[in-house]
C-alpha cells in the first residue's frame, strides 16, 4: 500500500506539471490529423472511435505519449502520433479538453443496473464504485489523469473494459482497471458503459 501511494504521488505531480504546459491554440492546428476518426468537434465519427471533446487534458496527453511510445497498442492509430513531441501531445490534449463534451443517451433498460454499479459497485464481487476514480458526475479526476467517462460511446467503453480484462490494454496505474475489469461480466460492462454515456456530467 505504501509503495502504491508513493507511486501515485509521484505520477500525480508529473501529470500536474505537464497539464499546465498545454497550449490549446497551438493544439488546434496539430489536431487536424485527428479529425478523420475523432471528428472535427472531437466526437468520434463511429462508436469504435472515442470522443475526445471535454476529456481531461492530463489523461489525453498520457494516452498520446503512451500510444506513440508503444506502451498502449492501438492499431488504428499506427503512425498517427509517431512524430508528436511531448509538447505536441500536451497541446493537442489541451485543445480537445476545452471543446464541449458529447451528450449521449442512456438506454432506460440498462439504466438501473448501470447506475447501481457506477455509484455503489458490487461488494460481493469486490467491484468498487466507479465514482471513486471517475467522480459521481463522470468527469474523472484530472490531477490523477483518470478519464472522464460522461458522454463516451458505450461500444468504446465496453471495448476498453474488455481489453483491460484480457490484458490487451495494460497502461492503467498499478493494474487498477485490469483488477476491476477481471471481476466484471460482459453484461455489467455494457450496463455501466451505457449509463455513463448518458450521464452528461451531472449526478443522476
Amino acid at each position: 500500500m505504501k509503495k502504491f501511494l508513493v507511486g501515485l504521488t509521484i505520477s500525480l505531480g508529473a501529470v500536474a506539471m505537464a497539464h499546465a504546459a498545454g497550449d490549446p491554440n497551438a493544439g488546434q492546428a496539430k489536431a487536424q490529423v485527428c479529425a478523420a476518426c475523432h471528428g472535427g468537434n472531437g466526437v468520434g465519427i463511429a462508436p469504435t472511435f472515442p470522443n475526445l471533446a471535454g476529456q481531461n487534458a492530463s489523461y489525453l496527453a498520457k494516452q498520446i505519449r503512451e500510444i506513440r511510445d508503444g506502451v498502449r497498442s492501438v492499431p488504428q492509430m499506427a503512425g498517427m502520433v509517431d512524430h508528436f513531441s511531448d509538447q505536441d501531445a500536451l497541446d493537442v490534449a489541451a485543445y480537445f479538453s476545452q471543446l464541449p463534451a458529447n451528450l449521449g443517451q442512456a438506454d432506460p433498460a440498462l439504466a438501473e443496473k448501470g447506475r447501481n454499479l457506477y455509484r455503489a459497485g458490487d461488494l460481493a464481487k469486490g467491484i468498487p464504485a466507479c465514482t471513486a476514480c471517475h467522480s459521481p458526475t463522470g468527469q474523472g479526476n484530472a490531477p490523477a489523469a483518470y478519464p472522464a467517462l460522461s458522454g463516451q460511446h458505450p461500444a468504446y467503453t465496453v471495448t476498453q473494459l474488455k481489453n483491460f480484462r484480457s490484458g490487451e490494454r495494460s497502461n492503467d496505474p498499478n493494474n487498477m482497471m485490469r483488477i476491476i475489469a477481471n471481476k466484471m461480466s460482459d453484461s455489467e460492462m455494457e450496463a455501466v458503459a451505457d449509463f455513463v454515456s448518458g450521464l452528461h456530467g451531472k449526478s443522476e
